[in-house]
């Protein structure tokens, strides 16, 4: 059995962890508000940049001078995925769950005779695939100084991967993130960006039915937009990715928490037991010794 200076540390221990743990979801919380607010504002420029994207490729669908990045090399041989997790752990699932979409995706392509590629953004996700798909990473994109996510750091990854296309390292990219909903859900998404997925309906339908002319053309216009998609859209990842960090983060150190509280009040109810036992073991011993005078 352990003794009272035993109980009384390990009640203290926990007590500091649960101070830790407390201070951890209330900073948070705090930076949640803001990464939800930066994700929220990021959707409409990102699914409008898809609308015109989607107007301008139903001209040149089919077309033989369409843009590679909306053409495709005409080729699925070769997959580049694009992994963005966080820096940090202690937020429950959201590393692991991409990761896992990740890796799933990989050993299904690698099981259908795919080439597949790797480009890992954030160290989580570098420590947990390096294990099992080391020869398969072609860069690692690390964010641990960024103190901002800002177009400038979305507009590098996407420049190493227009680079990775235009090199001829790859046939289709797929973007890795989780999809913030909830402070208790976020979502693990896969979205191909190379070549740009368009919309059936062209945009039109979101556009109004409105026929728009293009000056310059839609081929030299989407020359320019298409590269600028990529950065966009992993920018809002990003932005997507800060999000559900912080939102799995806060629940996670909630229930950190609760489970110190709880663990507390069970070894307090242990150490005022061990304590009572112990004066009664006393209290017998010196009415012994008494009864024996």
């Amino acid at each position: 059995m352990a003794s009272l200076k035993d109980l009384r540390n390990r009640i203290a221990s926990v007590k500091a962890t649960q101070k830790i743990t407390k201070a951890m979801q209330m900073v948070a919380a705090a930076k949640l508000r803001r990464a939800q607010s930066a994700a929220e504002a990021a959707r409409p420029f990102a699914e409008r940049m898809g609308q015109v994207l989607g107007n301008l490729a139903a001209g040149v669908a089919g077309q033989p001078g369409a843009p590679r990045l909306l053409a495709g090399t005409g080729s699925d041989r070769v997959h580049l995925l694009v992994v963005c997790t966080g820096e940090r752990g202690l937020a429950g699932a959201f590393n692991s769950s991409i990761v896992r979409r990740a890796r799933e995706d990989a050993q299904r392509l690698i099981a259908e005779g795919k080439t597949v590629k790797l480009l890992l953004v954030g160290k989580k996700g570098h420590d947990a695939l390096r294990r099992q798909f080391e020869g398969h990473i072609v860069d690692f994109v690390e964010l641990r100084g960024v103190k901002e996510l800002t177009w400038d750091v979305a507009d590098g990854i996407g420049r190493k991967v227009l680079d990775l296309f235009n090199a001829g390292e790859f046939d289709i990219a797929t973007l890795y993130y989780a999809q913030f909903q909830s402070v208790i859900s976020q979502v693990p998404t896969a979205q191909q960006i190379i070549p740009a997925q368009i919309p059936q309906d062209g945009g039109a339908d979101r556009l109004g039915g409105a026929v728009y002319e293009y000056e310059p053309g839609e081929e030299e216009i989407l020359e320019t937009l298409l590269p600028r998609n990529v950065t966009v859209q992993i920018l809002r990842a990003l932005l997507e990715n800060n999000a559900s960090f912080y939102g799995a983060q806060m629940t996670a150190m909630d229930n950190a928490t609760r489970n110190a509280g709880e663990m507390i009040r069970k070894q307090t109810l242990v150490y005022n037991r061990t304590r009572q036992a112990m004066i009664t073991k006393e209290l017998i011993e010196i009415i012994s010794g008494a009864e024996a005078l």
